[in-house]
């Protein structure tokens, strides 16, 4: 099936432009001066040959803040979806195993939490921090109040293998709870959560973007939300600066465009359903 994948068009693109961030994240300061707190020029300069993104409103080279910026929001991003994953497999393979009244008090608390908006959760959360907001925190808090949806879904894939023959004779040769949930369920659900960490990823560089742009981002970093914020309450696209603003914009789309398609051509691949 993996080769399946590298045969479908979508997934070689959304591969291809996620990889493609990560690349840049990683090794553009080898290759550039990153420098997010010394002036290089007039407020709001326009891109030149000098500064190829012009300079913010502080005078600030935005190549460097745009750097900087994503390997902060693929931090976050890759946080939160290791944290919402983890908690929603573990609740979601748990209660579609034992079924009965667990799953039912696993059901119940899931969708408690899954009919309060996160995002409002996330706004509370944060403007509650005050000065103590760091990337890692604000990752974690994003995780934890985005992992209702996975662990639904992932209930129900591991409900239909409760009932499979390797699972009953898993039950007869004397395997417990945890060694039939982690030999004999998780290996058959690896394709299907790693794409609920596909799309967890997406919504924490979302999320994180969301609330940076309400003035809830992080206080010691440079994140891509944060850039929109400071360009929106400086008045960088009145001023016709739209460098400050637009190749954020454009950044953010194309992770989260990246993501949405590299987790349907996974779909596509590992359902059998959808491949007929």
């Amino acid at each position: 099936m993996f080769r399946g994948l590298l045969k479908s068009p979508a997934f070689v693109v959304g591969a291809g432009l996620f990889l493609l961030t990560i690349l840049v994240a990683l090794f553009a300061p080898l290759v550039i001066d990153v420098d997010t707190q010394t002036r290089v020029g007039l407020a709001y300069m326009p891109p030149s040959s000098e500064h190829w993104l012009g300079t913010d409103h502080l005078g600030i080279d935005m190549v460097s803040l745009l750097i900087a910026g994503l390997r902060a929001s693929l931090h976050v991003g890759f946080l939160a979806g290791i944290v919402a994953t983890v908690v929603g497999t573990l609740i979601g393979v748990y209660g579609g195993y034992k079924g009965g009244l667990i799953d039912d008090i696993l059901t119940v608390a899931t969708n408690l939490f899954l009919v309060i908006p996160s995002l409002i959760v996330l706004i509370l959360l944060s403007s509650s921090l005050e000065e103590g907001r760091s990337l890692s925190l604000i990752a974690l808090i994003i995780g934890c109040t985005t992992w209702t949806w996975s662990a639904r879904a992932v209930r129900a894939q591991s409900a239909s293998l409760r009932g499979r023959d390797h699972v009953a004779l898993a039950r007869i040769n004397g395997y417990g709870t945890f060694g039939i949930v982690t030999l004999h369920i998780l290996p058959y659900l690896l394709s299907y959560i790693f794409m609920v960490f596909i799309l967890q990823t997406a919504t924490g560089i979302l999320s994180e973007a969301s609330i940076s742009m309400l003035g809830l981002g992080p206080y010691d970093s440079v994140s891509l939300g944060k850039i929109l914020n400071e360009a929106i309450r400086n008045e960088a696209l009145t001023d016709g600066a739209w460098w400050a603003f637009v190749p954020a914009m454009v950044l953010v789309t194309i992770i989260a465009f990246a993501l949405y398609v590299i987790n349907t051509a996974m779909e596509g691949v590992f359902n059998p359903r959808l491949r007929k």
